[in-house]
């Protein structure tokens, strides 16, 4: 497995869509990489050479945020949102959705599980 900006890519699937398994890029990244290096995107991952994913390696560093750039930089963001204390710092904080999502019903993913609360007895309940 060539080993690219710290990240195993697989052996046998096409350059441009091994290059994705990167943070930061993706199908259509992968294939600008390849045209701008001049490497044949459809190539397999195990077939490129030492040169190629030494020249791909430079090229992300200086062209490219990816990897632990990118997620320093996301993470500096959302601390820079957190601390002026602004709407959408305090929904990070919180950990409810940041983009206008409705949280009376969904939003699971970002709430997680489930907490039952106790209701109010019932009408029936209140009869003797």
């Amino acid at each position: 497995m060539p080993r690219i900006q710290g990240v195993d890519i697989p052996n046998d699937k096409c350059l441009y869509v091994a290059l994705s398994y990167l943070y930061g890029v993706g199908q259509v990244g992968g294939l600008r990489l390849c045209h701008a290096l001049g490497i044949d995107p459809r190539l397999r991952a195990g077939d490129l050479p030492e040169d190629a994913i030494s020249r791909i390696n430079g090229y992300l560093d200086k062209e490219v945020a990816s990897e632990g750039q990118l997620r320093r930089a996301i993470q500096q963001d959302i601390g820079r949102l957190k601390d002026i204390k602004c709407y959408r710092g305090m929904r990070h904080r919180r950990n409810l959705p940041v983009r206008g999502q409705r949280t009376r019903t969904n939003a699971r993913t970002r709430k997680g599980v489930k907490k039952t609360v106790a209701g109010k007895k019932g009408v029936k309940d209140m009869k003797h």
